[in-house]
This record gives structure tokens, C-alpha cells and sequence, in this order.
């Protein structure tokens, strides 16, 4: 397992991050269980999370992700060392969560509170924005006309995130949490809240989550470049595209238990005629490579330079260790070539 320092921060962070969306409705505890356990031999050090997870969020389950997590945590308290926790505050529009009520920053301390007791720690590692207050160019927003930036309200904009990056600083001061991070951002949104801390004199956020993948590489390169620059660790998030990627759902196909047999998370925006054309080729370059799909597009993803962490997930320990050793696999010239003919005629297939 290889180790990067979690960008301006002093955390050395595995090139994998364990995703945990799934713990709560896909999986269940002892699913949990098993899946740190065999992270944890692998070398992995990294656990992300969400008060919004599992996913799809609904309000039965609210926070269930964090509580799995937590229920471990109680029992292996000895371990608790060894694990960079990250863990997001959810944005506006979820009703069950703050009423729908944007990100603020009088909500940043009760919320931390209430994912410490959920995750039974005393800290957690890196907390992050889970999305802006903004309407912003991500899921599946990036096309011309879905959003207008000429009908921003800057300055309103500017003083809700002044008052968050204030709210994080107390907490950062507090002990509650050690660092903060983006998710679901903007070159606008770093370089604004960058900006804001040092007018604040708060520290800087340390890392960044994005969607990034093999069908959708619109990061690349001008906020990766500026992550690297700026010294902000860039984690993709979905390097399998919610699974598109593995080749599962090619032809239509919905295997009994996948995330795509979920309301709410049918295809979304993903499902397109590009991204299945797309998918096809790269199964076929996985083939003749001699690995799995998945194990090309999370060895792709971890290559790309600027990528910190890949943040990887599973709902089996077979699933799991599959894309492990994606990560030990060195693609070839030959292959990286096919990748790169490829992605040129699908550089955001959806």
C-alpha cells in the first residue's frame, strides 16, 4: 500500500479510502465489520462517511452510516489510532436533515456534535462540506444552461461561507474536529474559501471529493491542477461511476441487490447511450489487458496525477478485494493508450 500526505495536513493517508455509503442499507453491520477488517490488512487507513449516508438517503435510515461505523469504533477502541475518519456535513434540500436549510454556520457545531456520538469518537480527522449552498456544475449540472452563474448572489454567497469557515475554525480550535475539506466543488469554491481563511487566519481545507471517472473526467485538469498547486488532496469519489463502470448494468441489466435496483438511484443521470458505448470499450481494454473492468477504471483513476486517495466502495468482501488489488496492477503503455483513445471520444460520456 503507498501513502500521501493528506494535502497541507500531517496525515499520511493510503492511496485507497474506504467508502462506507452502502453500511446501513445494502449492508449490514456484519457486512461492516468484515469490510474494515479486511481494509484494515490491506493497509487502508482512511474511512469516509456522511450524517446523510446511507445512501439513498430517506429518513428511516438517517445517519445509519455514521452509527455502523460507530458501533465498530466501541468495539475495537484500540484501533481507533490507526483510522483517518472523514465524515460531511450534508447541504440544503434533504428535508429530514435542518429542515432543507443550507449549510450555515451556526449548523456546523451541532452537526459535528451529533456525528461524535454517532461515530462514538472524540474527534473526527477531516470534516467536509458536502456540497455548496450554491447551485453548482456537479451532478450531472456541468452541461451549458443548467446552471447560470450571472444570477449568483456573490456577495451573499461569500458571507455564508465566510461564516462557515469561522464555525470550523472554532471547532478546529474546540478539538472537535482536526481538519476540514470541500466535496462537490468549484476552482470559484477553493479559491474563495482559501481566500476567507486567510482573511480569518482559520486553516486551510486540506482535501477535496469530487466525482471523477473514466466517463467523467471534467476535473481534469484545471481543478485537479489547482488542487496540487494550492496543496489540497483531490479524492475521486464513484471511480466506478455508482458501478456503470464494473459492467453489471451493461444491456440493461439490474443484478438482484445492486444500487441500481434502488429508487432514487436507477441510472440517475449516469445511464446514457454514451456512457454504455463507452463502457463496452473499456470492458473490451480490460479484457485484453488481462483484468476487470473495475480493476482498469480504479487503476486508471489512482494514476492520474494529482489524485491523492481513491475512494472505493463494495457490498461484498469478494467486491472488495477485487478492487483492492486494482491497486497493485501497473497498466501498460499499450493499455494506457487504448484508455486515452477512448476518453477522447468520451471525455463526459454522461
Amino acid at each position: 500500500m503507498k501513502y500521501h500526505q493528506l494535502g497541507s495536513s500531517e496525515l499520511s493517508v493510503s492511496e485507497i479510502c474506504l467508502g462506507t455509503m452502502t453500511w446501513g442499507i445494502q449492508n449490514t453491520q456484519k457486512d461492516a465489520d468484515e469490510q474494515i477488517g479486511m481494509a484494515l490488512d490491506a493497509g487502508i487507513n482512511v474511512l469516509d462517511t456522511a450524517e446523510m449516508y446511507p445512501v439513498p438517503p430517506n429518513a428511516p435510515t438517517y445517519a445509519d452510516t455514521e452509527r455502523c461505523i460507530g458501533d465498530w469504533l466501541s468495539r475495537n477502541q484500540h484501533k481507533r489510532q490507526d483510522l483517518i475518519v472523514m465524515t460531511k456535513i450534508a447541504g440544503g434540500g434533504i428535508e429530514w436533515i435542518r429542515e432543507a436549510k443550507n449549510i450555515t454556520g451556526d449548523a456546523i457545531m451541532p452537526a459535528i456534535e451529533a456525528s461524535l456520538t454517532r461515530l462514538q469518537t472524540d474527534v473526527i480527522d477531516v470534516y467536509q462540506l458536502h456540497w455548496p449552498n450554491r447551485t453548482s456544475p456537479h451532478f450531472g449540472k456541468q452541461w451549458i444552461g443548467m446552471t447560470d452563474p450571472t444570477q449568483l448572489n456573490k456577495k451573499q454567497n461569500v458571507e455564508e461561507m465566510r461564516s462557515i469557515v469561522l464555525a470550523l475554525g472554532e471547532a478546529i480550535k474546540s478539538g472537535k474536529i482536526r481538519h476540514w475539506g470541500l466535496s462537490d466543488d468549484t476552482p470559484w469554491g477553493i479559491h474563495t474559501f482559501l481566500k476567507l481563511c486567510g482573511e480569518t487566519g482559520v486553516p486551510r481545507p486540506v482535501s477535496i471529493q469530487n466525482e471523477f471517472n473514466l466517463l467523467h473526467a471534467k476535473d481534469w485538469p484545471y481543478l485537479i491542477e489547482m488542487c496540487h498547486l494550492e496543496d489540497i488532496a483531490y479524492l475521486p469519489w464513484s471511480p466506478l461511476a455508482t458501478g456503470l463502470l464494473s459492467g453489471k448494468y451493461q444491456g440493461g441489466a439490474r443484478p438482484e441487490g445492486s444500487r441500481w435496483t434502488f429508487v432514487q438511484r436507477q441510472g440517475l443521470f449516469r445511464d446514457t447511450p454514451l456512457a454504455r458505448e463507452a463502457t463496452d470499450e473499456y470492458i473490451n481494454i480490460a479484457k485484453n489487458a488481462g483484468i476487470t473492468p473495475s480493476q482498469l477504471a480504479l487503476a486508471w483513476c489512482q494514476q492520474v496525477p494529482g489524485v491523492t486517495s481513491t475512494i472505493i466502495g463494495a457490498t461484498s468482501t469478494a467486491q472488495l478485494k477485487e478492487n483492492i488489488e486494482a491497486f497493485s496492477i501497473t497498466l501498460s503503455a499499450e493499455t494506457l493508450q487504448s484508455v486515452d483513445e477512448t476518453m477522447r471520444r468520451y471525455p463526459i460520456a454522461f
